[in-house]
């Protein structure tokens, strides 16, 4: 029988009474924690910035976050995500290589790499147990880390509207030609236009200038190196690897059957739409997004 996406966890009723029973503030006992900043220095001597925040009130027990941004963002863009989830669990965010406040490097701008870093972070921060959530491109970081590394210490991943592969028909070649083309004749014009695209919710200006500027902090033959890196191979093999809870979370309007591939591909994952959302679904959309992950969450630590 062929597998059906399943649009919400089903709950036992006794978990929903208990769930009902738990005040409200509950995701807020303590107080949003401000971020601090700090670096992991890899195998191959490559700066990795992460923004990093924590209960107030001290160690959780529940399993830490990192979250992985995609090509060129900054861990910044998950600003929502870490003020809600530091209320209750250690969550970090990094600047993967080459973007951000992490080294700026030529070697290594491909997922396999990206996802060593990843790892890195995740050895010398001791998050472990940890959820991965990769967003976009961070979605290929994860299916190479899957296919690298066997997934001790991960609690669970969530995919966030990314691709791991697909077939490259002539369309497909063309769009990241034509993006690559635009990064190397006007990377400012081609950046803006990129940004704003993302979402499908109005931000403030303030906002898009300040994820633009992070977004050009990326140097051009790098963010050309990751373009080429996202066609260069398929990584839906390796989600065959992925023997961990998984819940794919994507923007309704984009290319839809790659979701629904990758949640036939995964053991047991769970997919869900935002029909109402851009890419940065979980900027357009922070209390659901933020309520699913949450959920999520809770289904890791019974």
């Amino acid at each position: 029988m062929e597998k059906k996406p399943r649009t919400r966890f089903a709950l036992p009723p006794i978990v929903l009474v208990i769930l009902l029973w738990v005040p409200v503030s509950a995701a807020g006992e303590n107080a949003a924690a401000k971020p601090t900043s700090g670096f992991v220095t890899t195998p191959d001597a490559v700066r990795i910035h992460y923004l990093e925040a924590a209960p107030q009130s001290g160690a959780s027990t529940r399993p830490a976050i990192l979250f992985i941004p995609g090509w060129t963002m900054p861990a910044e863009i998950w600003e929502k995500q870490i003020a809600y989830f530091s209320k209750t669990r250690r969550v970090v965010a990094m600047d993967p290589r080459s973007q951000g406040l992490s080294s700026q490097t030529t070697e290594g701008n491909y997922p396999e790499v990206r996802a060593r870093d990843i790892k890195a972070v995740v050895d010398q921060l001791k998050l472990a147990p940890v959820v991965l959530v990769g967003w976009s491109m961070g979605v290929r970081d994860l299916a190479a880390y899957a296919g690298q590394f066997p997934l001790d210490g991960i609690a669970g991943l969530v995919l966030v509207d990314g691709r791991t592969g697909e077939d490259l028909e002539p369309g497909v070649i063309r769009e990241f030609l034509d993006l690559s083309w635009r990064m190397q004749t006007d990377r400012r014009a081609a950046t803006v236009r990129f940004v704003r695209s993302m979402y499908q919710k109005p931000q403030t200006e303030e906002y898009y200038q300040r994820i633009i500027r992070a977004a050009l902090r990326t140097p051009t033959d790098s963010a050309v190196a990751m373009l080429s890196s996202m066609m260069s191979v398929d990584r839906r093999p390796a989600l065959a690897k992925i023997n961990r809870p998984t819940l794919i979370v994507a923007a309704g309007t984009r290319k839809r059957q790659l979701q629904e591939d990758m949640y036939r591909r995964i053991a047991g994952s769970q997919l869900v739409f935002f029909e109402n959302a851009g890419h940065a679904l979980f900027v357009d959309e922070p209390d659901r997004f933020n309520a699913l992950l949450d959920e999520f969450l809770k289904t890791l630590e019974h």
